[in-house]
């Protein structure tokens, strides 16, 4: 077995102060490329903010327009560095409400063409607009008249001719100090692949219920669950009614370990709760022969089932509580407690 190289003993060592220097320069040096790189990728955002106030922002409207009316996909398609951009769009649009998927354009060739219909619109990215990989994408296209809406960076090129709306980028910069990696024209790429994301979102008026059927899973599933799917409801809840001695309503109040219980009137309505708090604050030899009614905190902080979940646990965070009661028509129809989402992955 072939042994690691290794220093002779009597080597010396560098000095410790040069290797400290030398390490020192080198974080800075790095933290420098960092901050430099970020502040080229945000003037090319804030290129393209402008170029959405005049020319660029009518043809965006126009895009909307055209994926917004039609009654299949969007076949998104790119090259290299602008075709790992379009997956991610893909799957943003998908997942906001708008039918996509990602096609690549050289598999397109070799049969895929058959996952494009003439209900579908093509999204096409390439900074040249002469990817060689796209061409038979767009004759395809142009034969059964699939609209295109090409992203890129020449009005010019072989794609921007071919498409019904062109989104031309900004010409800028690249944050590679040779210009060769591809890096502020895919952040802004990604960026405008979001803005047509959300305005179609807010277009169709996408809701957090319908958001939540596309991510049933993990944990934005989870912040998007609603509060009747988490709460506790039928012989669970803790409930007694006005009047109830307290002796029976802290056997309630402990069967239930929620460490609270609800109090209701003759029509079932919630008037009030009784928490270990309102228990210290009335602790005394009166206190097991008092009434729910002496003791209870009146009007208590409640949700409705059809809340997210996250805003129970933003209300509870909030509010220093553990519990809170689900109210509909004002009567008291389930519990939940924080421990239940913080199970379910909510914090």
């Amino acid at each position: 077995m072939n042994q690691p190289l290794r220093q002779p003993a009597d080597a010396p060592a560098a000095p410790t102060h040069f290797r400290s220097a030398d390490a020192t320069r080198a974080r800075v040096e790095a933290i420098a490329s960092a901050v430099r790189t970020i502040e080229i990728e945000q003037a090319g955002l804030a290129s393209l903010g402008g170029a959405l106030k005049g020319a660029l922002g009518v043809s965006f409207a126009a895009a909307v327009e055209i994926i917004a009316g039609s009654n299949g996909r969007v076949i998104v398609s790119g090259m290299g560095k602008s075709g790992h951009v379009g997956r991610k769009i893909a799957a943003t649009l998908a997942s906001t409400g708008t039918p996509a998927f990602f096609v690549h354009p050289a598999e397109a060739s070799h049969g895929d063409l058959g996952m494009i219909t003439s209900d579908d619109v093509v999204l096409a990215l390439s900074w040249s607009g002469e990817t060689a990989e796209l061409r038979d994408m767009l004759h395809y296209a142009t034969r059964f008249r699939v609209p295109v809406v090409a992203v890129t960076s020449k009005v010019d090129s072989a794609l921007g001719r071919a498409a019904d709306v062109v989104l031309i980028l900004p010409r800028v910069g690249e944050a590679c100090p040779h210009g060769l990696a591809p890096t502020t024209s895919t952040t802004m790429q990604l960026a405008l692949g979001d803005a047509l994301s959300v305005a179609l979102l807010e277009g169709r008026q996408f809701t957090p219920g319908d958001f939540k059927r596309f991510h049933p899973g993990g944990k934005l599933g989870a912040v998007l669950a609603f509060v009747r799917d988490v709460m506790h409801v039928g012989p669970a809840v803790p409930l007694v009614g006005a009047g109830t001695k307290m002796s029976e309503a802290l056997i309630v109040m402990s069967q239930k370990s929620f460490g609270c219980v609800g109090v209701t009137d003759e029509t079932g309505a919630l008037l009030g709760i009784v928490t270990d708090g309102d228990l210290r604050r009335h602790m005394g030899p009166r206190l097991i022969e008092a009434r729910v009614d002496e003791v209870m905190s009146r009007s208590p902080h409640t949700i409705a089932p059809d809340d997210l979940a996250a805003g129970a646990m933003s209300e509870l965070q909030g509010r220093a509580i553990t519990a809170l009661f689900v109210v509909e028509n004002g009567r008291p129809v389930g519990l939940v407690h924080i421990h239940d989402l913080l199970k379910l992955g909510i914090a």
